[in-house]
């Protein structure tokens, strides 16, 4: 079972530091999520930052709301970085939900699905080399990975769960275990039906705090703001993972659901939380 770590959004210059000590650690990949109006990093952006602050670890977007972007520009973007880090980007692409990002972007939020399966069809096309019009030259650099970087879908709706056997190399699960079982069996049923050869790769994330108390306390009210907008926000800090036998637990339950990854999303600020994961997997 591969371990990664989703990092705080709270203040990008304390990232850097995060990333060296995930680098040094027994991890598989650093995350970053997205939002367009809020206070959190561009994720492109910062990723090439860390990128060159590490050597190994994969680093990921988790996901990036793909319909508030130009297409051909998110092609280049992912397939440029996608080659400086030797294959280490994996883009996990979602549509999101607030109408605030929709709105500033000037971009209809009630056609997001049926754009991002448009976007998808244009950059499969750019990161194969073919050129995108007629008598138009291709869109580079070449991907590091033929047919490009590797992709992950989020979400929960029939269309989302689809769109991996459609589109994408794998799924992004923000379950707990006792509901993600079913988002697998799902993706994965969908996946024989395309008659797509292997498995797609499954990645589970749960949002966790470890250390003194106020670093858990940190989390909980960064979180807490962060999905303010659902209406939901109590529930979901109430179930963030703040002990080690918690941790443990988790990663235990996913890995018997058949999960490759599990992402351990952290929105305090303390770095010294991922030495304490280090302990914990």
């Amino acid at each position: 079972m591969n371990v990664g770590i989703g990092l705080p959004v709270g203040d990008p210059a304390v990232l850097p530091e995060w990333a060296r000590r995930v680098d040094r650690g027994p991890f598989s990949t650093l995350a970053l999520l997205d939002r367009l109006v809020y206070h959190n990093p561009e994720p492109l952006v910062a990723l090439a930052v860390l990128a060159g602050a590490t050597s190994r670890v994969r680093v990921q977007t988790e996901v990036l709301l793909a319909p508030l972007r130009d297409t051909l520009l998110l092609a280049k973007q992912a397939a440029t970085l996608d080659r400086m880090t030797g294959g280490r980007l994996i883009l996990g692409l979602g549509i999101g939900g607030r109408d605030d990002d929709y709105r500033v972007a000037g971009t209809d939020r009630r056609s997001r699905g049926r754009r991002l399966d448009e976007q998808m069809a244009v950059m499969r096309r750019v990161w194969s080399g073919e050129p995108y019009g007629d008598g138009d030259c291709p869109i580079g650099p070449a991907p590091a990975r033929a047919g490009g970087p590797v992709v992950l879908f989020g979400g929960f709706a029939p269309a989302a769960l689809e769109r991996v056997a459609r589109w994408g190399d794998g799924f992004l699960a923000a379950a707990a275990p006792a509901f993600a079982g079913r988002l697998f069996d799902t993706v994965r049923g969908h996946w024989e039906e395309y008659g797509r050869a292997g498995a797609p790769r499954i990645v589970a994330q749960v949002n966790a705090a470890l250390g003194p108390q106020d670093v858990i306390d940190d989390a909980r009210a960064a979180m807490g703001a962060y999905y303010s907008f659902t209406g939901m926000a109590d529930r979901m800090v109430a179930g963030m993972l703040t002990t080690p036998g918690e941790i443990r637990d988790a990663i235990a339950r996913f890995a018997d659901l058949g999960a490759d990854e599990v992402m351990l999303y952290c929105y305090g600020l303390d770095p010294e939380q991922v030495d304490r994961l280090a302990d914990v997997v």
